[in-house]
């Protein structure tokens, strides 16, 4: 059985974020309380493909080519997963059936829970590729790759996307996804124009919560757009009727804000939270998180530019007296070990 049958709602789930929900990230916030599910970053599917053939080709012919020892598909780094992250999807994007197809099977192959393709990304580069955002235009494309993800493997298949284009499209693109029957559809409740420049219309996902309804009740519907605590998407899980909640930018120097999902299994009993504010964890703990990010980070193979964590040094490191001082210095550290040092010679 699927493992999104299985989870009780509303359910609280990871957002997928290039360059943030690496392995080491997820570990940090697994360690403080675990999310319902669990995302990676955005994979290329062309890239797996193309990757791994060039390797093959080095192995026949090592003479032209080289030894692929030493040329480890870096994609794959994105594709670990570590202890205590269960269950986990892995986000794949393309605008072509046969990659989506090679990469679920792969994916399946490692060991995944579940696979979602990205149907939202704003990013030029993606978008260029017929990917992400761009096949909100061309909800045809959008269904072929969605039966392609199903036809290659048994994991469920999941959508993230947005809620139109140029402007809300809901009737038309939501119809369409929700024809297919992938397992969940999440949306992110503004439009690809918006970006994420003004809030997330949270009134859109009562009317996506109408057309599923009407069109295929068994899809399961997450909201996601600036939500920063259960509390918060508690509540709008109740105003609108969807069944999860996807945390973003939320997770930003706060790797505990799932850690409210600490279940009161009483018996015969509604679903209860036990509620903890991020407020409780105090500076010390903050950086204590940021150095074990930092190792965490620098175990990650092939390695990634150290430069990535300058994004959580700023999210850990604000709001307090010195944040400023403090922030500068640290943003110049080249290594784990210069984070932690600066971090201890400060608290002296």
């Amino acid at each position: 059985m699927s493992f999104w049958k299985s989870l009780k709602k509303p359910f609280f789930v990871m957002a997928p974020m290039a360059d943030v929900t690496d392995v080491a990230f997820r570990s940090l916030v697994a360690k403080r309380g675990k999310p319902d599910v669990f995302w990676t970053e955005f994979v290329s599917a062309d890239g797996l493909y193309h990757t791994r053939e060039i390797a093959k080709m080095r192995d026949a012919n090592p003479t032209s080519l080289g030894s692929s020892e030493g040329h480890g598909n870096p994609l794959m780094r994105d594709l670990v997963i570590g202890e205590g992250q269960r269950p986990i999807v892995a986000q794949i994007f393309s605008n072509k059936p046969e990659m989506i197809a090679y990469a679920v099977k792969l994916v399946a192959e490692l060991g995944f829970d579940g696979v979602d393709i990205n149907m939202g990304c704003p990013d030029r580069s993606v978008e260029k590729q017929g990917a992400g955002a761009a096949l909100v235009k061309n909800p045809k494309l959008a269904v072929e790759l969605i039966r392609a993800a199903q036809e290659a493997s048994s994991l469920p298949v999941s959508v993230k996307t947005r809620v139109g284009y140029h402007k809300e499209s809901l009737d038309e693109w939501l119809t369409a996804l929700l024809e297919a029957a992938p397992a969940a559809i999440t949306l992110h409740l503004r439009t690809r124009k918006e970006m994420s420049l003004v809030p997330a219309d949270w009134d859109l996902m009562k009317k996506a919560v109408e057309i599923r309804d009407r069109v295929n009740p068994n899809v399961l519907l997450i909201g996601n757009g600036d939500v920063e605590t259960i509390e918060q998407g508690r509540r709008l899980a109740g105003e609108t009727g969807c069944d999860g909640i996807m945390i973003g930018r939320g997770m930003f120097g706060n790797p505990w804000v799932f850690e409210g999902l600490t279940r009161l299994n009483l018996e015969n009993s509604d679903l209860r939270f036990n509620l903890v504010s991020s407020s409780e964890h105090g500076l010390d703990e903050k950086l204590e998180a940021l150095i074990e990010l930092a190792h965490g980070f620098e175990q990650i193979s092939p390695p990634k530019s150290f430069a990535i964590l300058k994004k959580h040094i700023k999210a850990f490191v604000t709001g307090f007296d010195g944040a400023s001082n403090l922030r500068a210095r640290l943003m110049q550290a080249e290594s784990a070990d210069e984070i932690e040092k600066i971090v201890l010679l400060t608290k002296i």
